[in-house]
């Protein structure tokens, strides 16, 4: 469970990006965070991984502090950036075990979770590889792997389907219901709101730094008497923000 209690960032004196946010992902569902760009979702995940410092408030996972206990918050989750052009001079097996040394995963365990994924993901033969030789969809596939060596409790995800092919967009679907069919939490942003109205079961809309909406795509129609798509919804929701 991921709890945002109160949080506010600015990166100067004037303006806030994000201004008293309060959200809880909670065990067991699939959330995605909508919101238009520059709206303040890669910030708001960026704090919640302990990327960015928080300027007020605080963000617990799984009852622990990201300000006060970073490390233990950090063992509670797995992360894929909104770019996957990271480590770059690193073959990709060398990124893998160095995912696995990370999060103390034993040899046998990392040799057969990471056979069993890069199977999956169809990048088991270019491990041998530079990441900067891979294309970005291959990048995108090799940090998504990394992140799920550790079976992570909380999956926080940013725009993860770029850059993916079709099959690949499928097995990541599968995978963010397995982990919550094991009553884990999955946050994730995307532009992608066919895709949300399909997978998610619940939604936070952001725009300027304010949660405009969290609930269901159903409990949204109902709030605004409307029986329309997610894309139509979001459209009506932040066009006057």
């Amino acid at each position: 469970m991921i709890s945002i209690k109160n949080i506010s960032k600015s990166y100067d004196k004037k303006n806030k990006i994000i201004e008293n946010l309060n959200l809880d992902i909670k065990d067991g569902e699939i959330f995605g965070f909508l919101g238009p760009n520059g709206a303040g979702k890669t910030t708001t995940i960026k704090m919640i991984t302990g990327i960015l410092d928080i300027d007020e408030g605080d963000i617990l996972i799984d009852g622990k502090s990201i300000i006060k206990n970073p490390v233990e918050a950090k063992m509670n989750f797995g992360y894929v950036p909104d770019s996957p052009d990271i480590f770059l001079k690193l073959k990709g097996i060398q990124y893998l075990n160095f995912m696995a040394d990370m999060y103390g995963i034993g040899l046998e365990e990392r040799k057969n979770k990471i056979e069993e994924l890069t199977k999956l993901f169809e990048i088991n033969d270019v491990l041998q590889d530079k990441i900067q030789s891979y294309s970005h969809g291959m990048r995108q596939k090799i940090i998504i792997i990394g992140s799920l060596l550790h079976e992570p409790k909380n999956w926080i995800i940013d725009e993860p389907m770029t850059g993916l092919d079709p099959k690949s967009t499928y097995e990541l679907k599968q995978i963010m219901r397995q982990i919550t069919s094991k009553n884990h939490a999955v946050f994730f942003s995307t532009h992608i709101l066919d895709v949300a109205e399909r997978l998610c079961d619940k939604i936070g809309i952001i725009n300027n730094g304010k949660l405009l909406f969290v609930g269901s795509v159903e409990e949204m129609r109902d709030k605004l008497k409307e029986n329309k798509s997610l894309e139509e919804l979001f459209m009506e929701i932040t066009k006057n923000d």
